[in-house]
């Protein structure tokens, strides 16, 4: 299996085609979720499909060392790997190359502050498409630190996911609806009996499960 063959067997695939929330350049999107449930599998999956594509990828980790996020790429690349009969060492050899990991303290370092590394990197050389960040507490972020952050991610033509700890399934009971604004997608995921669903709120509408036992998206 080739790498396009990969590409339009990627779990984000049923993500895609069971909703219309995927990103266009220059957007930003939200995943929400209870803390634990996976928030983080599926920003990792939103970030291999964009490896795949060949799109170089800032992951920024708010809660997670390097080491753990690494753990987690290799974690959902194996099972993706699993599925498809693929060596998981070629793979991870072929696309990680593209993939930066920065971990920061929320205390001490803000969206500003993550925008001005970002543009450092571009100026060191280092090429970004995609960018995730997980883990940051956004019901205490300023909204004028997520409209930087949101007008830099539009002005370079990136896209951008979030993650953010809410348990509530409403979009109005997720952040305040001037800061809901700045974010083109959002959705929730949740356990629907056995099953985790992850719902669209906002742009597009659907449903995907989650395989609960790999966490990827499934069928």
């Amino acid at each position: 299996m080739d790498k396009k063959d990969l590409i339009a067997q990627s779990p984000i695939r049923f993500f895609d085609n069971a909703t219309n929330a995927g990103l266009k350049n220059g957007e930003i999107g939200l995943i929400t979720a209870k803390k634990g449930l996976g928030k983080t599998s599926i920003l990792v999956q939103f970030g291999i499909d964009s490896l795949l594509n060949d799109k170089p990828l800032v992951h920024v980790s708010f809660d997670q060392q390097s080491s753990n996020v690494i753990a987690w790429y290799s974690s959902v690349l194996t099972e993706i790997a699993k599925k498809r009969n693929l060596n998981v060492d070629e793979l991870n050899e072929d696309i990680m190359k593209n993939r930066t990991i920065l971990n920061f303290n929320e205390e001490t370092f803000t969206l500003p502050k993550v925008v001005s590394t970002l543009k450092a990197l571009k100026d060191g050389g280092i090429k970004i498409a995609s960018v995730v960040v997980d883990g940051l507490t956004l019901d205490k972020t300023e909204k004028t630190d997520l409209e930087c952050f949101a007008k830099f991610i539009k002005s370079e033509k990136m896209t951008a996911w979030f993650s953010y700890s809410c348990e509530s399934a409403s979009l109005k009971d997720t952040l305040p609806e001037d800061k809901l604004n700045i974010f083109a997608s959002v959705a929730h995921l949740a356990a629907e009996g056995k099953d985790l669903v992850l719902s669209v709120l906002k742009n597009g509408e659907g449903k995907v499960k989650l395989d609960p036992k790999t966490l990827l998206f499934s069928k």
